[in-house]
């Protein structure tokens, strides 16, 4: 997969979601966050438009340390030649955070010179 370096040097790739494992994708400009350690957060709009079936809350540890509990949905992902299902946290933010349970395993690569981004 190959993404780019925006000019604010977010690292930044598109990624293909579905709601349910049967419907047709939504590709999402999704930045990379290597200090997230679960699959995909979505703003909640995109949760709503995307119409994204609701799991549970969540506990979860913020940046600055403090726990929360936040809504969790499920979506399917075209990841590397296959469709797998994965947890989404829904948020207040604009941007949409690509995290390290999606990274592991993964080799990415962000060369800001050339502002491309690989994972392989």
């Amino acid at each position: 997969m190959t993404g780019y370096v925006d000019g604010q040097d977010r690292a930044l790739l598109v990624v293909s979601l579905c709601p349910a494992e049967q419907a047709g994708p939504t590709d999402i400009t999704v930045w990379i966050d290597t200090a997230f350690t679960g699959d995909l957060v979505l703003p909640r709009s995109q949760v709503a438009a995307l119409r994204l079936p609701i799991g549970v809350a969540v506990p979860a540890v913020l940046a600055d340390g403090s726990a929360v509990e936040v809504d969790a949905f499920t979506a399917h992902i075209e990841w590397f030649g296959k469709t797998r299902s994965l947890e989404v946290i829904a948020n207040e933010g604009r941007i949409p955070l690509l995290g390290m349970g999606l990274l592991r395993g993964r080799k990415l690569t962000i060369d800001y010179a050339a502002r491309t981004l690989t994972l392989d």
